[in-house]
């Protein structure tokens, strides 16, 4: 026995400095080509003007479709972003997904909508549908409203590709804010694929929109959250956009798309078999299962990621709310890794299966369960009186200190690229964030990704609604 318990702390000690170097090795590596990356994207994209796409003959035409769940708080406002997006031909779908409060009145009362005969081909499977409303003022004919019975987020969505009309179709949470020429920049990778190179869908930036100014559907003033938990998911989000899916797309491995925005090939998504309401990670599923059927078929493709801040956000404000958010998204990926098992370490699909499923596996999924497993460890060497102290503080230091690396590199380029926040005071608000967040947030983040993975496996199926406060309004 005690012969067992001596290999089996070598190897667990040996298994947690391995697993840690590759860590962060890879987002080493990652990073560095993100940031390369993104410094060559805005010397290529200096010289665009990116309002020629609206005089293009070949500028595709858009669905906008967006579904919304009890959104009464920012339903009115962000139904106005959307319709003041920069293009030449476009439709906005709002899916009204059985709300219970007052979203649809709103939209009725707000946009003068009234219920019209609508005929369409439902290609894909979804809730039945009660009614379509279109807007009396005809200023305001590019919006459609669907009201149907409740069937998620990825029903919602499924319906609204039923109903549109265009060749592609952009994904969009009902309570973001679009950049104003947020459509001509996601477009123009579609305008640039041949043949021989199709591009299947491209994402691009999602911000935080806490504390900012809105009016009229726009954001007229950037402002940090001037709470301590939105501010800490700025921060992550500059970290994973910035500093990560940049180089997954240059290598034409990323396969997550955020759900709050993102433009698809309509056609191929469809084929596809739409979105999954089996799961709700259905962003995530349905650019793996697009880019599935493109390895099967052999069909030369792309998956595009661009980092122009194009979205904004209401981000969860109290860690009651952020837990279920993160509940989700752990849920999401564990059974949209399930679902596409067999792409792990399989040569067939190349990219794909030989190392972004691999590293969504080991680095994204099994990081929160291998952290706490080796803290749980810890703490029983710890209670038998044989931890190395010295080690484990000097792997504490260098684990804490990557970690503020890295957030401070993802500020940096934040700062040398798109500039958001104006403020000294801002960028030293985040800086003191990041050092931090380790120590009393990232703990969080780790159990409930836990959580989440137990209530997968107990069947627990209900984390809530995720409510919102509604944005800051322009002050008169």
């Amino acid at each position: 026995m005690g012969l067992f318990f001596y290999y089996f702390t070598k190897f667990a000690d040996h298994f947690i400095l391995i697993y840690s170097a590759l860590l962060f090795g890879t987002y080493f590596v990652l990073g560095t080509f993100s940031a390369l990356d993104i410094i060559n994207y805005m010397r290529r994209n200096s010289f665009i003007d990116y309002r020629d796409i609206l005089a293009a003959p070949s500028a595709p035409s858009i669905s906008i479709i967006a579904p919304a769940y009890n959104e009464s708080a920012t339903i009115v406002e962000n139904v106005r972003s959307l319709l003041n997006i920069h293009y030449v031909n476009f439709e906005v779908i709002i899916i009204n997904d059985g709300s219970k409060d007052n979203t649809l009145q709103l939209m009725i009362d707000a946009y003068s909508l009234e219920a019209v005969p609508y005929a369409f081909d439902p290609k894909l499977e979804s809730k039945p549908i009660r009614a379509i409303y279109k807007s009396t003022i005809p200023s305001l004919s590019k919006l459609t409203v669907v009201d149907k019975v409740n069937g998620g987020k990825a029903d919602a969505l499924n319906s609204g590709i039923n109903v549109s009309k265009y060749e592609l179709f952009a994904a969009i949470d009902v309570d973001c804010i679009l950049e104003y020429e947020s459509l001509l920049k996601m477009v123009k990778p579609f305008m640039e694929e041949t043949e021989n190179d199709r591009v299947i869908a491209v994402g691009g930036v999602v911000r935080i929109a806490n504390s900012c100014e809105v009016h009229e559907g726009k954001i007229t003033k950037v402002n940090l959250p001037e709470q301590m938990i939105p501010r800490i998911q700025v921060l992550e989000y500059i970290r994973a956009f910035l500093l990560g899916r940049m180089a997954w797309s240059r290598l034409n491995g990323l396969i997550l798309i955020s759900g709050a925005f993102g433009m698809f090939n309509k056609k191929i998504a469809i084929e596809s078999g739409g979105y999954n309401h089996r799961t709700v990670g259905e962003d995530m599923e349905l650019v793996i299962r697009m880019r599935r059927l493109m390895e099967e078929k052999k069909v030369k493709y792309r998956v595009v990621y661009l980092p122009d801040p194009l979205c904004w956000t209401e981000a969860p404000s109290s860690f009651k709310i952020l837990g279920k958010q993160r509940n989700r998204w752990t849920r999401g990926t564990a059974e949209t890794l399930w679902i596409h098992k067999k792409l792990i370490f399989n040569p067939r699909y190349r990219f794909l299966g030989m190392v972004s499923m691999p590293f969504w596996f080991l680095f994204e999924y099994l990081a929160p369960i291998v952290e706490s497993t080796a803290f749980m460890y810890l703490i029983m060497m710890a209670f038998l009186g044989i931890l190395n102290v010295e080690l484990f503080v000097t792997l504490f230091f260098l684990i804490y200190a990557f970690a503020i690396m890295y957030s401070t590199a993802a500020i940096l380029f934040e700062e040398l690229s798109f500039h958001q926040y104006k403020k000294k005071r801002d960028i030293l608000r985040l800086l003191g964030t990041a050092l931090i967040e380790p120590i009393f947030i990232h703990p969080l983040t780790v159990y409930y990704a836990i959580r989440g993975n137990l209530d997968l496996m107990t069947g627990v199926k209900n984390w809530g609604e995720m409510k919102r406060t509604g944005f800051a309004r322009k002050k008169a």
